[in-house]
């Protein structure tokens, strides 16, 4: 797999949503030792514990005061990755797409509603050059 500095070295990245990602990035880090390792505008903040890693993600508007989460999985070509999951039936909520930030991704739905984004790191981009602000790359 290819180093991408935009994303942690965690393969499995649990995404969890919070009204204020900010206040929530000060807590965890308070609370459980968290450490911010980067900031994305004033919606997502990258924690890393480790060797391992959450991401915190503002909460849709329509998601009202209730918990949503998701799993980033890196994996090392997510087009044949994605092949396999319609193969098997997962619901696609979003097709293979890369992004400025060095990632390829796609997201899927499992058969009990768990939301999935795959991701592939297709090159290694400074968090500086898409508009994210690193905090501690380690």
């Amino acid at each position: 797999m290819i180093e991408n500095r935009s994303v942690p070295a965690a393969t499995v990245i649990p995404v969890l949503s919070y009204e204020d990602v900010g206040e929530a990035s000060a807590w965890l880090c308070e609370a459980f030792g968290f450490r911010e390792r980067l900031r994305i505008g004033d919606h997502r903040i990258q924690l890393i514990a480790g060797e391992g890693a959450v991401i915190l993600a503002q909460r849709p508007v329509n998601q009202g005061s209730h918990s949503c989460h998701s799993v980033l999985v890196r994996v090392a070509d997510v087009d044949s990755h994605y092949a396999q999951a319609q193969q098997y039936g997962a619901r696609i909520t979003q097709p293979p797409e890369s992004f400025p930030f060095g990632e390829r991704q796609y997201t899927a739905e499992d058969p009990s509603g768990h939301i999935w984004t795959f991701s592939q790191s297709i090159a290694d981009v400074a968090p500086e050059d898409w508009g994210g602000a690193a905090v501690d790359l380690g």
